[in-house]
């Protein structure tokens, strides 16, 4: 399929990831820092996927159990260096997380479309892409294979096993499906956003912009007065046609839908609205759903509303079940089911490995669900963990030389231990500390010292939360070891007020509007900023306007007996862990 003028460049690497969504960029930064090579063929300038500057959508995760790991990496550098909410910095920020971590390698505007597999085994040999900045193509041959696309090219590619569409009542057992199979999915959205100014602001709409006179235009759900949390997401369209081969013409469409939208709320009645100019609009539509790959099991309704409780949880999720009517904005009823889980649900690495194609794996919206579990599992936050899990998975399987579906059926325990040494949340299980920790002696000058071995790295509520170890200036924590050893590392995690930001989402993303003198976020108050290192009383590391959570450091020829901690901020702050390795 190549012309011969066209240079093909040749690249060798143990994972590669097609997508670099924030699914995509959680699995090769996990995937990376585990010591694997990878590359990430990303078609798009930014990383980011629906989170990025080109879409804007909100990062929704678990509604009352704020997300950990890189989720909430990405989230407070983003409030430490972005305090004003602007979109080009956080782009930057995703950009830099992918474009600067050791052994990954980035193909911006990079677009996979060809593979090619093995007959007997079925294994994905090579993939190839076409990067348009260069004209180059780019064939990547790697060990194992990760989709994390969202509109899963690489099933047509290779054969894998997919589906697409809504499944009927019968197929799973479930009473939110519809009563027969369709095609439909829920829509694509191109999100706007306004800007209040300190003087009246014409909107002229283009001749191409649909006409929405009357209030009586916009079906129930629908609200369109001018708000913090009002990002237009319910103008969408294209469920009811095919959500890939059809994204351009829907694209028209619900550009001239929004068009008509921001015309009615700045030109036909009164909606508060004189002083709002247009500062953007998406050109790039917001999917939500197409094809969804066949995984070792799929998860279901059933699952979603009663906790899941898989043995290979590696990732959680508590979106309520949003399912989206595929007519859209078309449709005269509500926009969208709204059924909250009674609890958070686990999420299985068996999930993200395909039936059929043994080196293939898939993270994000693409993974092995039903449609009704989908409206609750498409969601940002879940995406990127299914991305770091899948990240992990994927080098360990290299490492060991297995396949991921070895890992996932037989070996997911040892996927388990990593993700949890790397703070990211499994309901249901502890972090083990490391054998130094263990056998330690603890002392500290503050209540609650053990809670630091404890494997606990949250608090479910502010009840628990005052259980755990506190600490300002003056105070400290040690460990004393049986004899002078050496010590390679030393892992902190923090308390960043999950509990506070778990209920309030407004804390959580950017803007959507962006109102006249709008005040700046900040970090969490409950976060240590600064603190001290010792080991047999000298200083080994003094950290001051620290702005994250979990803290890892890896120590070079440092040999000792007592460690020691010490807190400097003014007022005691809450610490999870501290361990020594």
């Amino acid at each position: 399929m190549h012309h011969a003028c066209l240079q093909t460049v040749e690249h060798k690497t143990d994972l590669c990831v097609i997508g670099g969504g924030l699914a995509g960029m959680g699995a090769t930064i996990q995937a990376a820092r585990q010591g694997i090579k990878v590359l990430l063929m990303q078609e798009r300038p930014v990383p980011g996927g629906n989170a990025s500057g080109e879409i804007r959508m909100w990062i929704c995760g678990c509604q009352n159990y704020q997300e950990t790991g890189l989720v909430e990496e990405l989230r407070l550098e983003n409030l430490h260096r972005n305090p004003q909410g602007n979109w080009s910095i956080w782009d930057s920020i995703l950009y830099e997380k992918v474009r600067f971590q050791e052994n990954l390698t980035v193909l911006f505007n990079c677009s996979c479309c060809d593979a090619e597999c093995d007959e007997q085994s079925r294994k994905i040999l090579n993939v190839t892409g076409w990067q348009m900045t260069t004209q180059q193509f780019h064939r990547v041959t790697a060990e194992i294979f990760m989709d994390c696309s969202g509109d899963s090219i690489l099933a047509p590619l290779t054969g894998a096993k997919h589906h697409f569409g809504r499944e009927g009542k019968g197929t799973y057992g479930e009473s939110l499906a519809p009563d027969h199979a369709d095609a439909k999915t829920m829509g694509l959205s191109c999100l706007a956003q306004l800007r209040e100014y300190d003087h009246p602001v014409k909107y002229i709409p283009p001749s191409w912009a649909q006409f929405y006179p009357k209030e009586e235009d916009f079906p129930p759900g629908r609200g369109h007065n001018i708000d913090a949390m009002q990002n237009f997401w319910w103008v969408e369209l294209g469920g009811e046609q095919n959500s890939i081969a059809d994204t351009e013409s829907v694209k028209d469409e619900v550009l001239s839908s929004m068009a008509g939208v921001l015309d009615h709320i700045k030109n036909r009645g009164d909606h508060k609205a004189g002083n709002w100019g247009v500062d953007w609009i998406g050109f790039l539509p917001g999917k939500r759903e197409s094809r969804r790959y066949e995984g070792l099991v799929t998860v279901t309704q059933t699952e979603i509303l009663n906790g899941g409780n898989w043995p290979d949880a590696i990732a959680y999720g508590g979106w309520p079940v949003d399912d989206h009517h595929p007519a859209g904005i078309r449709h005269r009823g509500e926009p969208n089911t709204n059924i909250v889980p009674q609890q958070p649900y686990t999420l299985p690495l068996r999930a993200l490995c395909s039936v059929n194609v043994p080196n293939l794996m898939f993270a994000g919206r693409n993974i092995s669900v039903s449609h009704v579990a989908l409206s609750s599992t498409r969601v940002m936050a879940t995406c990127m963990q299914l991305g770091q899990a899948g990240g992990a998975c994927a080098a360990l399987a290299i490492q060991q030389k297995r396949l991921p579906g070895d890992i996932a059926r037989e070996h997911y325990a040892d996927v388990q231990k990593r993700l949890l040494a790397d703070d990211v949340t499994i309901l249901g299980l502890k972090h083990e500390p490391s054998a130094l920790t263990r056998e330690a002696t603890i002392r500290s000058n503050r209540p609650h010292a053990e809670m630091l071995r404890s494997g606990r790295n949250r608090a479910r509520d502010e009840k628990e939360l005052q259980s755990f170890w506190r600490g300002e200036t003056g105070a400290y924590v040690e460990y004393e070891l049986d004899a002078i050893q050496e010590i390679h590392g030393v892992r902190l995690v923090l308390d960043s007020g999950l509990l506070k930001r778990s209920a309030n989402r407004r804390d959580r993303n950017l803007p959507s509007q962006y109102p006249l003198n709008a005040p700046e976020k900040s970090l969490p108050d409950e976060l240590l900023r600064n603190f001290d290192l010792e080991i047999d009383g000298k200083s080994i590391l003094t950290i001051r306007d620290n702005h994250q959570r979990f803290l890892h450091f890896d120590l070079q020829n440092c040999q000792g007996k007592k460690i020691i901690l010490r807190p400097l901020d003014s007022t005691p702050k809450t610490i999870f862990a501290f361990e020594v390795e």
